[in-house]
């Protein structure tokens, strides 16, 4: 028997360029159920975006408040896990064969909004064989043999924090947006 959970990750706070007020505006930092899902939201006066965290990716949607198109710049935006590695992403539309080729842009147009995903290439692995394929890994181990083996596992994470680069494009400047979430909690399954 095998014994697994999931993670309760939080939205802690988002990093933006120097001068902030000057070109981002006020800034909030939100949470919120939908439909049984916790979902996490930043918005200043460029983009909105909501995180959904799961098991072994972020999803996002992103919304472009300005009146320029916006460009997502795959090749910079990077995870940093728990241990604070800094690795590479893809997101959905890439195929899993292609996930350490580069990736072009994804540009939102004015007032228009983009769903994705964000997956570390290092968790994305190939099993051969009469029954590989294509793996996932999760971001945080999530199972163990035994309760109390899966306790140990998962109380060395809490507390600790995930990071996202989000490095988007607009009018001609790249702007970093640096997203810090924070382990806050598992809950056994």
């Amino acid at each position: 028997m095998s014994y697994q959970g999931i993670y309760k990750i939080g939205l802690q706070e988002v990093e933006v360029p120097e001068n902030k007020n000057d070109r981002y505006g006020k800034s909030t930092v939100v949470s919120f159920e939908e439909e049984g899902v916790l979902k996490y939201m930043y918005e200043d006066s460029l983009i909105k975006i909501t995180w959904i965290p799961m098991t072994s990716q972020f999803g996002f949607s992103l919304l472009n408040k300005t009146n320029h198109s916006i460009k997502i710049i795959w090749d910079e935006a990077v995870y940093v896990n728990e241990k604070g590695l800094s690795q590479k992403v893809f997101h959905s539309g890439v195929k899993y064969v292609d996930k350490n080729n580069a990736q072009p842009p994804t540009v939102i147009v004015k007032n228009a909004t983009v769903e994705d995903l964000i997956v570390p290439t290092d968790n994305v692995y190939y099993v051969s064989g009469k029954y590989g394929g294509w793996r996932t890994k999760p971001l945080l181990q999530n199972s163990a043999m035994t309760s109390e083996e899966l306790d140990q596992i998962t109380k060395d994470y809490i507390g600790k924090n995930l990071q996202i680069l989000l490095p988007l494009e607009i009018e001609g400047e790249i702007n970093e947006y640096l997203f810090t979430f924070k382990i806050e909690d598992f809950i056994k399954k």
